[in-house]
């Protein structure tokens, strides 16, 4: 064993080495021993204010100042420790309820175990990057003690003993060792020191050695706010009597085990995939599977067996005889399953009488009008891999709310509705039903069990009063896991420390000057959207001697402020993007470094990196190089100014010249492009305008593209081609990239069916190419919308765009469809997006500007980047068109306005519409159109639907409509939207 000196001055440490023999036997048969060294010390303090003895040999830092110690000397007390008390949670509390530990009311003074941290670190890395946020909270006293490291506190993991169990008991040490420590220490008021837990085994071995252990429910019931802190404990943790009563049997079938499902899958004989649910029918969802070309169907409670969507689900498939076609009929939860009471499970309330009639009528319908080829195989759900659950926002149904107050702590059970339609009804306990109904709140889901209707979850908090700004704001980031949070200090700690103050060094001998080019006098300038204060790219062209073009496209080098795995890298790699909402925006960067340091705002000097092409005449390349640089911006344009500023033909200085020079050679390049097969695709573009005072939306109005637009467009995605080819030819195995695969022909298959029938038209989907010139030629004289609707529902056919890292494709996987690009990747917005920062790292270090550090080198750490860049980016965008949504709802509030509209999609029961001026779909239900609803006839060959009686109407899809459109409040979702009444048809 070796001998270790101890440091000057510490008398009081002891280093004790702890030999961990292994056994392991090699292929050859050979025995191995492995030896595993353990250096304990008695010198980690327990940090608590109290202690004296632990204070005079504190930590200290790099100027040798005593750290200060963490636990209060006076902690909070409670009935059952009134002398105060510090908590120690194992692993188990804190899976089950960080919300409660976050909470402001209470949980304060907590020690966390180095084991604990660890194991959580394992079991969920959400929660540990929440626990560590705690522990770096000055105000809510979180420790973390390395007891792994202190002599008392290491435990040996003994034979047959758990890894687990050891943990447990390495928790229970630790509790032990604090109590009799702070005996030592004589104050006046010793804190009792609390194990928390849910883990009854625990607990009870705990108590038997004479430990002060509490189970959540029982601390949280002590706590002056109790009431409201039992509803965040999950209902099986709680062990109440009374309330909610599961079915005498079970309702769902059961799972297959975990073996039995592996075994099938590898056989083919089971199938795996994500579990998605039809957006209009909650009784139907869909896996793909490569094994089939279209989607498996999975219909009614049964078959989908409690998966949610977004589910990693196991599927069986049914007999041929049982294959349907997909359902045309909309059927929502609330319309079936009103007034349901949510404190009985009864069996034959499993499935209702009115969802058993729907379905019947339904499976008649489609058995009478699908031939063969319209049928699609079904499946029903055998288990499931991998919950999707996460945390929802909805409200409570009114109607499941007893009428009568609560006496004391009674616990009522109610529905809650959750604000995506695709997620069922969650049940929830709670104590204050009377104070949460007409709020917004976040819940989570604990189980679901097979004797259960519907999913149990529980409260984690209330966002305020429905249809309030900040309320609905707030609940569609929560919705869509955007990271809004402020801040942290140690990310600020990060900037600069001359703030707004900084600026490009004088002196070129100044390191920041390294290895730059000086473009300080190019006529650069930045063309964004009015308003854009987060600049990312600026353009210059001019021309050369010898006939040629010199074009430069400028990005904002954030990567000089943003350093590999810093604190500000981190936090930006986990936001992944900016979220742009109508009246905020969430930045994936520091104000301070998006909207000045590194914004390429006019008339400043600012770092840049710069890709400088010579094009001839026909916008070709004859050469291309890639530099750091130091611009100054001679001006920031909006779209419209630098349209204007081209026109003006009394404009003819050079800047200006330089700009018609842009337009030129990018009208080329998109011609160019377009001849290759890139797609013009089309998405509802609008824009909300907002009262200035009040911040109040007052009009919507569609966004108007101009050249300007496209000009930047195009030399984006030029740099973007270019950089991609350099980043790949210098880390073949890592470069950052963004592929788009071509989307599967059965994509198609519907759009290309509809256009035939109703147009005589031809959907070629053979090559990207193909597709664009059928687009093209989707036209209708009579209607110049048409082409743009038609290319708006190819857009939906279409797959996802996504990130990847380029060891894991093979290069013709690497090809961008809708761009018709061999090779691409996002190196433009460095500012808003974390895959253009890692893409200017590799750049930087294939131009040999900087070594390439261990983080743009490892694999492994990229495509875990990768995997989440690609959700935080659908994220985004999706939280954007909510926020779109919710304010065109308020903009219209109190109005009523007749607008055109056209039919996108036709059901048994209704037809969904979509309203150009506003961007938006709608559906209209025949039970709108009359009361009661008319009856009607579907015809699925040729889209048309008819009804009868007094509001006789016939639609067919592609038809212009006139709708009524005013703000309606969803009962269902809490949500106010927009409604649509059908006008004339």
């Amino acid at each position: 064993m070796t001998s270790l000196k101890r440091p000057q001055g510490s008398d009081q440490i002891t280093h004790n080495i702890s030999n961990k023999v292994y056994v392991r036997s090699t292929r050859s048969g050979k025995v191995q021993k492995i030896v595993r060294e353990v250096y304990l010390r008695t010198d980690i303090p327990c940090s608590s204010n109290l202690c004296r003895a632990c204070l005079s040999q504190a930590p200290r830092n790099a100027v040798n100042q005593a750290l200060p110690f963490v636990l209060s000397a006076r902690p909070a007390g409670t009935k059952s420790y009134p002398q105060g008390h510090y908590l120690i949670p194992d692993t188990n509390a804190l899976l089950n309820a960080m919300d409660l530990f976050e909470q402001s009311s209470s949980f304060y003074d907590v020690i966390i175990l180095q084991t604990v941290l660890e194991e959580l670190k394992n079991r969920s890395l959400p929660l540990y990057n929440r626990l560590v946020g705690l522990t770096k909270s000055e105000d809510k006293r979180f420790y973390v003690f390395f007891n792994e490291f202190r002599l008392e506190t290491y435990v040996n993991r003994e034979a047959n003993e758990t890894v687990n169990d050891r943990n447990d008991r390495a928790v229970r040490q630790a509790v032990k060792w604090y109590g009799e420590h702070l005996a030592l220490t004589k104050a006046a008021r010793v804190p009792a020191v609390v194990m928390l837990s849910d883990d009854r085994e625990n607990l009870r071995k705990a108590r038997e050695q004479g430990l002060l252990a509490s189970s959540l429910a029982d601390y949280v019931s002590e706590l002056e706010d109790g009431d409201r802190l039992l509803d965040m404990i999950a209902e099986s943790q709680l062990q109440t009597q009374g309330g909610f009563k599961p079915s005498s049997q079970p309702l769902y079938p059961e799972y297959y085990t975990s073996s039995r499902m592996m075994t099938g899958v590898k056989a083919g004989l089971l199938h795996q995939g994500i579990f998605n649910v039809s957006p209009y029918n909650y009784l139907e969802g869909s896996i793909k599977v490569p094994a089939f070309p279209k989607p498996l169907l999975i219909l009614g409670r049964e078959n989908i067996n409690r998966s949610i969507d977004g589910d990693v689900v196991v599927v069986e498939l049914l007999p041929q005889d049982q294959w349907k076609s997909p359902s045309t009929k909309i059927l929502e939860e609330e319309t079936i399953t009103k007034n349901e009471n949510a404190d009985t499970e009864e069996r034959q309330d499993f499935i209702t009488d009115k969802e058993r009639k729907a379905l019947q009528e339904e499976v008649k319908r489609t058995q009478r009008a699908s031939g063969e080829n319209q049928l699609q195989p079904t499946a029903k759900v055998v288990g499931v891999v991998k919950r999707n659950w996460r945390q929802y926002v909805g409200h409570i149904d009114p109607s499941t709310a007893s009428k009568a107050p609560s006496q004391g702590r009674r616990l009522d059970s109610v529905f809650l509705i959750p604000m995506d339609k695709k997620i069922p009804k969650i049940r929830l306990r709670t104590r204050q039903v009377s104070e949460l109904l007409g709020k917004r709140l976040l819940v989570t889901v604990d189980s679901w069990d097979r004797d259960s209707r519907h999913p149990v979850g529980h409260l984690v908090r209330s966002l305020g009063e429905l249809e309030t700004k900040a309320a609905e704001t707030e609940a569609l980031l929560l919705e869509w896991d955007v990271q809004y949070r402020p801040f942290p200090k140690t990310v600020l700690d990060c900037l600069p420390k001359e703030g707004h103050d900084w600026r490009v060094p004088e002196s070129k001998e100044d390191p920041g000057w390294r290895d730059r080019e000086d473009l300080r006098d190019l006529l650069i300038c930045s063309i964004d959207p009015p308003g854009c204060q987060d600049i990312d790219d600026a353009l210059h062209a001019r021309l050369l001697p010898n006939g040629n073009y010199e074009v430069g496209v400028h990005i904002a080098d954030v990567s000089h402020f943003v350093k590999p795995a810093n604190a500000m890298d981190t936090e930006a790699s986990i936001r992944g993007t900016t979220v742009y909402l109508v009246d905020k925006r969430i930045d994936m960067l520091p104000m301070l470094l998006g909207t000045d340091l590194c914004s390429l705002k006019p008339y400043v000097e600012r770092f840049a990196f710069t890709v400088i092409w010579e094009l001839d005449e026909n916008a070709d390349i004859v050469n291309v190089r890639f530099t750091k640089s130091v611009i100054k911006s001679r001006e920031a344009f909006s779209y419209e100014q630098a349209q204007l500023r081209i026109d003006d033909a009394s404009q003819q200085d050079d800047l200006t010249k330089g700009m018609r020079m842009l337009l030129m050679l990018s009208k080329k390049l998109k011609k160019k492009r377009m001849d290759a097969g890139a797609l013009s695709l089309s998405s509802p573009e609008i824009k909300v305008h907002m009262e200035s005072e009040s911040s109040d939306p007052i009009d919507v109005k569609t966004k108007e593209l101009l050249d300007t637009n496209s000009l930047v467009e195009e030399f984006m995605l030029f740099a973007n081609v270019s950089v991609a080819a350099k980043i790949y030819e210098a880390f073949p195995q890592t470069a950052i990239l963004r592929r788009h695969a071509a989307p599967p022909k059965t994509n198609f298959d519907e759009l290309a069916d509809q256009l035939r029938i109703k147009r005589g038209l031809e959907l070629r989907t053979d090559s990207s190419k193909a597709l664009a010139d059928s687009l093209d030629k989707c036209v209708d004289p009579k209607e110049p919308f048409f082409n743009t609707l038609v290319r708006i529902m190819a857009t939906r056919c279409m797959m996802s765009a996504e990130y990847f890292c380029s060891g894991t494709q093979a290069y013709p996987e690497f090809r961008h469809y809708g761009l018709a690009s061999e090779i691409y990747t996002h190196f433009t917005s460095p500012i808003r997006r974390y895959a253009d920062l890692l893409a200017h790292r590799q750049l930087a270090a294939a131009i040999g500007y900087e070594a390439v550090h261990p983080s743009v080198r490892s694999r492994g750490r990229l495509e875990a980047v990768c995997k989440n860049i690609n959700v935080r980016h659908r994220n985004a965008q999706m939280a954007g068109r909510a926020s779109i949504a919710y304010y065109v709802g308020q903009a219209l509030k109190g109005k009523v306005a007749e607008e055109e509209a056209f039919v996108m999609k036709i059901f048994s029961n209704g037809f969904v519409v979509l309203v150009p001026r506003f961007g938006i779909e709608g559906l209209i239900r025949l039970r709108d159109l009359a009361d009661p609803e008319p009856e009607s006839e579907y015809d699925a060959e040729t889209y048309t639907l008819t009804t009868k009686g007094e509001r006789s109407v016939r639609v067919e899809l592609f038809q212009k409509v006139v709708v009524r459109v005013h703000d309606d409040k969803d009962e269902r979702t809490g949500k106010r939207g927009v409604k649509m009444e059908l006008v004339t048809a």
